[in-house]
């Protein structure tokens, strides 16, 4: 684990914690989440909960930023409804950011303690599924 910790996308922390408090609502829609892509546009989206299981906010935003054009995102930060805060994401998460954006940063930690982390932080001596996959030539 490197510690290594990168200054806070305030922009995207207020973005995502905007999206938690105007569209999560009920049980189906608790977390929001928010990416900035590298072309510096910031994309939104909201989990989809379902008793089977449904996909977390930050899996459908890496849909929702496919579907927009952005496929290189730099951070991504998911926010609580009911003003819970950073929410840290999930295991399964962590392995699919790690897939999709090796060198993507998390914005994780409470308060006046949030900090952007490298995602490969959040999994040391993780599983790299792109490192295990046949070369199609």
């Amino acid at each position: 684990m490197t510690a290594q910790t990168h200054p806070v996308d305030h922009e995207l922390v207020q973005a995502a914690a905007d999206v938690a408090r105007t569209r999560c609502r009920g049980d189906n829609h608790t977390m929001a989440a928010a990416a900035r892509a590298q072309d510096g546009r910031i994309i939104t989206a909201v989990n989809a909960y379902h008793f089977t299981g449904g996909p977390c906010a930050e899996l459908v935003l890496i849909g929702a930023a496919a579907a927009q054009g952005a496929y290189d995102l730099d951070t991504i930060v998911a926010v609580g409804d009911r003003d819970r805060g950073v929410v840290p994401p999930c295991g399964r998460c962590r392995q699919v950011l790690l897939d999709y954006f090796p060198a993507l940063k998390v914005i994780v930690g409470e308060g006046d303690r949030t900090r952007a982390v490298p995602v490969t932080d959040l999994l040391p001596e993780s599983y790299v599924w792109a490192d295990h996959q046949l070369d199609a030539e």
